[in-house]
């Protein structure tokens, strides 16, 4: 049985998502403020995460960044409150994998917890390479000859489909479906914003432009 931690304050909804989860197949664990949820995540293994963003003491944001920031790379759905789209923009630059605007419905819910769950199981624990580059599915880590690399949560989801596609170019629409939910607010020259930065940091001819095809990464020896 998959354990998930539920951080939310409301008891009521609380209460509510915990029986319908339960009911699903999982293992919920509640906390109902943003310390001992963050403590939570810290110091125990979970499957998946739905998170609050309106926790009393330490807010929702906050823990996600901290937990990223700590390599702590389990997925996490945010919950926000419905038409903040500044909220759901922040949590999905913070390293969010998905967001569920308040009030939903749990077979939604459901949905795509199932969906982060899916795209969570296919990354590869290993480490993957290709020349000077090296990604760390599990630490969240980037590496370029053997030294770490400071990369945005986005640069990073980015990069990591480049690198679990090597060998063939990835389409600006295919990343932009990976990258991005359907309905998230985004500039329509986002993913080209973001192969850019990561040519600054990891280098310019570590991502090729396959004119008509789209980007792929460079060849070169790895796993």
């Amino acid at each position: 049985m998959m354990r998930l931690l539920l951080a939310e304050d409301d008891p009521l909804i609380a209460r509510d998502v915990t029986a319908q989860l339960t009911k699903a197949g999982f293992n919920v664990v509640h906390e109902s403020d943003g310390e001992a949820t963050l403590f939570a995540g810290e110091h125990d293994d979970f499957a998946a995460v739905v998170l609050d963003l309106g926790l009393p003491k330490i807010d929702g944001l906050t823990i996600l960044k901290k937990w990223r920031s700590n390599g702590r790379d389990m997925p996490v759905i945010i919950l926000t409150a419905r038409g903040n789209w500044e909220e759901r923009v922040e949590g999905i630059n913070a390293g969010a994998d998905d967001y569920l605007g308040k009030p939903f419905r749990i077979a939604e819910l459901l949905a795509r917890l199932h969906a982060v769950l899916r795209r969570y199981s296919g990354h590869a624990s290993a480490i993957l390479s290709s020349g000077p580059v090296s990604i760390d599915p599990r630490r969240r880590a980037v590496m370029v000859d053997g030294m770490p690399v400071d990369v945005t949560p986005m640069e990073y989801k980015c990069l990591l489909v480049l690198m679990q596609n090597r060998g063939r170019a990835i389409s600006q629409l295919e990343l932009t479906e990976q990258l991005y939910t359907q309905d998230f607010e985004r500039e329509s020259n986002s993913v080209e914003v973001l192969i850019g930065r990561l040519r600054k940091k990891i280098g310019r001819d570590t991502i090729v432009t396959r004119r008509g095809f789209g980007y792929q990464i460079a060849s070169g020896e790895g796993t």
